[in-house]
């Protein structure tokens, strides 16, 4: 009697999808070729592409090793937090209390509390603050509390290094449980009268800016090209702003940058946007957490998450993918009062990995951004993820958060001339030494693919041209070659 084949060819599969750091097959002649131009030996390079239908084989390449993942770490954020929390999980923003209202007064303190709203910029601030007006309150005779202790610690920025020379830009964010107009104060710059003049808007009492910038030459839309950090001095109740660098001569621009304390941020918002509703206050805005008893006074949430993944994804926006993050690790605080949210978030992943069968060894998990120099991954890891996302129940909410080479995001304006393009939804990941994709690409026989892929070099940011090169191919004839090859579309692309 013959043996049975099936027991054989199950061992051979585990063998090939088994984790292991060395594993290399052929890779395509252009990858070669654009490893070379690029300047990167090909062991910077880690890839896998897992089918996502039966019989088919994967392609590896050094898919076991951790790397940096850049933006790309974001997937794990998505794909988790979609299914711990769902889409339809929404933060929140509210105004409550424990002092009376006795004709239009609250006799007492005022407790701004945030809930991890995604979207608490200016108008919804003036919108919830229109919200306690119309609620009858027209003066406040107590303190601005301002509640940031969802999250532990609640100010998680305090005490960080900058992480690159830019900190006052909106991706060097650390969101907090407020996180009112992103911690950023809202600006335009204007060039006048040969000289650099700014304001905030809305106008803020007690912020006053001068300029040391040049004019110069450099189009409009080219403004942080010249741009310096500021010097920020504070003098009682008062803020001045030096701004330094260079700006574009007949420009406009408004901007929102991270210059002053975003204490000091929401209190000056509060009181300009009260008095403008025609409020009274005269007291001063502290951070604490609200005292028990408070009740309700206003409120108001965030659009669902299933909706805010797309700008999150699409955008690669930072500070939103820290906000989703912590708020992973928002069930594991109460048992175990000693550990950040941060750290909690992590174990949330580590259990997720873990319930899907993913190994963890090498997984490094740190704000769930990317925009970290110690997050590592392995391909595989982020490969065998995807491949369950794509056989999970909320599929759709993750594929439509993806870039879509060629046509939006931060694939607009690459893999324009590939059959990829319209089709293949990518998170891509770009740090000083790391350029990364990942996500899901179809072949030339409609087979689909989840795909990963890390450059971790000094020449990194040459180094785009071979992961879309690894795209390409995988999308003319599959990674084996074996695909029916089909040419790329013609013109200059979509």
């Amino acid at each position: 009697m013959s043996r049975p084949w099936w027991p054989a060819l199950v061992a051979a599969f585990v063998a090939v999808v088994a984790p292991d750091a060395t594993a290399r097959e052929r890779l395509p002649p252009e990858v070669q070729q654009a490893l070379h131009q690029a300047g990167v030996p090909d062991d910077a390079l880690a890839a896998v592409a897992l089918p996502l239908q039966p019989w088919a084989w994967p392609w590896r390449w050094r898919d076991g090793v951790p790397m940096q993942p850049g933006s790309a770490m974001k997937l794990v954020t998505t794909v988790v937090a979609l299914d711990r929390l769902g889409p339809n999980h929404r933060g929140h923003t509210e105004l409550r209390s424990t002092a009376p209202v006795q004709a239009g007064v609250l006799r007492g303190d005022l407790v701004l509390q945030g809930g991890a709203d995604p979207e608490l910029g200016v108008p919804q601030f003036w919108a919830l603050l229109l919200d306690l007006r119309q609620a009858g309150v027209h003066t406040i005779e107590g303190r601005l509390l301002v509640d940031r202790s969802l999250f532990r610690p609640a100010r998680p920025d305090l005490g960080l290094p900058p992480f690159d020379e830019a900190p006052e830009f909106p991706y060097n964010v650390i969101p907090d449980a407020l996180h009112l107009a992103g911690s950023l104060l809202p600006l335009e710059l204007r060039a006048e009268g040969g000289g650099v003049h700014a304001s905030t808007v809305p106008p803020l009492d007690g912020i006053e800016f001068s300029s040391r910038m040049a004019l110069t030459d450099t189009p409009c839309a080219d403004w942080s090209h010249g741009w310096q950090p500021a010097r920020v001095g504070r003098e009682a109740d008062r803020t001045h702003i030096e701004l330094q660098g260079a700006f574009p001569k007949d420009c406009t621009h408004r901007v929102a940058l991270q210059l002053v304390d975003r204490q000091e941020l929401t209190e000056r918002l509060f009181r300009t946007l009260w008095r403008n509703l025609g409020g009274t206050w005269d007291g001063a805005a502290v951070e604490a957490a609200a005292p028990a008893g408070t009740r309700v006074l206003a409120r108001r949430e965030s659009r669902p998450w299933g909706e805010l993944l797309r700008p999150m994804n699409k955008a690669s926006d930072n500070p939103l993918s820290r906000l989703l993050y912590l708020s992973l690790g928002l069930a594991g605080m109460a048992g175990d009062p000693q550990a950040s949210t941060a750290e909690l978030a992590g174990r949330e992943v580590q259990r997720w990995f873990a319930e899907h069968d993913i190994p963890t060894a090498g997984l490094v998990l740190d704000n769930g951004s990317g925009l970290s120099r110690s997050e590592r991954i392995t391909p595989l890891q982020m490969a065998l993820m995807l491949k369950a996302a794509w056989h999970g129940r909320h599929a759709p909410e993750l594929l439509t958060s993806l870039p879509v080479a060629g046509i939006d995001g931060t694939l607009r304006k690459r893999l324009q001339d590939s059959p990829a393009a319209g089709s293949a939804r990518l998170k891509t990941g770009t740090l000083g030494n790391v350029v990364a994709l990942a996500g899901y690409v179809h072949d030339a026989d409609g087979r689909h693919w989840a795909v990963a892929m890390m450059v971790n070099h000094e020449n990194a940011g040459q180094a785009r041209p071979v992961l879309d090169a690894l795209v390409d191919a995988i999308a003319r004839h599959g990674p084996h070659g074996t695909a029916r090859a089909v040419p790329g579309p013609q013109g200059d692309g979509p």
